[in-house]
């Protein structure tokens, strides 16, 4: 499908995944111009054996943003939809998926097990996520990433705090250790300690007398004791960083406020935070989600949908997390097939017959078990 969300340029199929749907029986439609902004015209979805045309009438439609009004119209009772449909803080459309009997599977609930990896669309978007962040720093910041010796004298190396060693924050550790910045990094879950100093970043401690690790991988919400040291140890380290990246976010939450406006003033003027939890609030007090502003000569970068501006590889990487998953969904015949005894497919649907059947989700709109 052509998204049609302001500023998403990103496509759910690329032309080499068409090629191997279709080689394996699969009639496949692409709506005209569907990859145009990702890089990938329309005479490489023929080349690779799909029909240009329209694809909303289609038994499974694969998207990338969730549907708006006019396009969930445009579904028929009992379609199959893939998208990042965000079930937890939507409700309103998980009703409405409901209501239309709508089997809609959504890739930001895939489980975090190991067999689903090669599905996990949270982690390839995130991996984006975190290596352009690192570079829209770089270009903000008027100094230089690595040490130079010069005619000029030596010139110190930039400076880089990185709050959230997930996918992102571990991507973004690499990236700017790459350009030759001296790397810290902080995490409420001390099992990451490992893999940040495997990437040459110094790990800060601090005994919160508590973990941050949840369930299924993700972060979880710190007691206000805990949060408190938190920011205590932050405070310090951000005051002392040229750059700071943040990445915390907890499923289905507003983001966690980890920098207040007085530490964002507490920093060498010229320097940057770019803050990855815009989507859903910001990690500082001062984010404006969608907009780069300036606070005391600090710039804060509060663009959302980071992957978006690298549509090429983003896209790419979503389109390969889709067709692990069809894999499990589609029979050699060419059938589809939800097995709601697979734990993949079960963690991955949301609504199914006119009913919302995703657990978690379930639970925040506050719908009852089906019967």
């Amino acid at each position: 499908m052509r998204e049609t969300t302001p500023g998403e340029r990103r496509v759910s199929l690329v032309p080499d995944t068409v090629g191997r749907l279709a080689k394996g029986g699969n009639e496949v439609v692409v709506e005209r111009g569907a990859g145009q902004a990702s890089s990938f015209p329309d005479r490489m979805y023929t080349e690779a054996g799909a029909t240009i045309g329209d694809a909303w009438s289609a038994e499974l439609v694969l998207k990338v943003a969730k549907p708006s009004d006019d396009e969930l119209g445009r579904l028929r009772e009992g379609t199959v939809l893939i998208a990042f449909l965000q079930p937890l803080v939507n409700h309103a459309l998980v009703r409405e998926l409901a209501r239309r009997r709508l089997t809609a599977l959504s890739m930001d609930a895939i489980p975090r097990i190991t067999r689903a990896q090669p599905m996990d669309a949270l982690s390839s978007q995130a991996t984006v996520a975190g290596y352009k962040a690192v570079l829209l720093a770089a270009a903000a910041l008027p100094k230089f990433f690595p040490m130079l010796t010069t005619a000029a004298g030596t010139i110190a190396p930039a400076k880089v705090f990185v709050i959230g060693a997930g996918v992102a924050g571990l991507q973004a550790i690499a990236t700017a250790r790459r350009l030759g910045a001296v790397v810290e990094a902080f995490d409420t879950r001390p099992v990451v300690k490992e893999q940040v100093q495997s990437l040459g970043a110094k790990f800060l401690e601090v005994d919160l007398g508590e973990t941050g690790e949840g369930t299924g991988g993700y972060a979880k919400e710190l007691s206000a004791e805990a949060h408190r040291k938190e920011v205590e140890l932050l405070a310090k380290a951000v005051k002392e960083n040229d750059i700071v990246i943040t990445t915390a976010a907890i499923p289905g939450r507003p983001a966690p406020k980890l920098i207040t406006a007085d530490m964002v003033r507490s920093m060498k003027p010229g320097s940057v935070i770019v803050d990855l939890a815009a989507e859903t609030g910001g990690n500082t007090e001062v984010t404006k989600p969608g907009e780069v502003i300036d606070v005391g000569g600090v710039r804060i970068d509060g663009t959302t949908n980071i992957p978006s501006t690298m549509p090429y590889h983003a896209s790419q990487m979503y389109s390969r997390n889709i067709a692990s998953l069809l894999a499990l969904m589609i029979t050699k015949e060419g059938k589809l097939n939800l097995d709601m005894n697979d734990d993949v497919i079960k963690g991955t649907v949301i609504t199914k017959d006119g009913d919302v059947v995703h657990e978690a989700t379930r639970k925040a709109v506050g719908e009852k078990v089906p019967a």
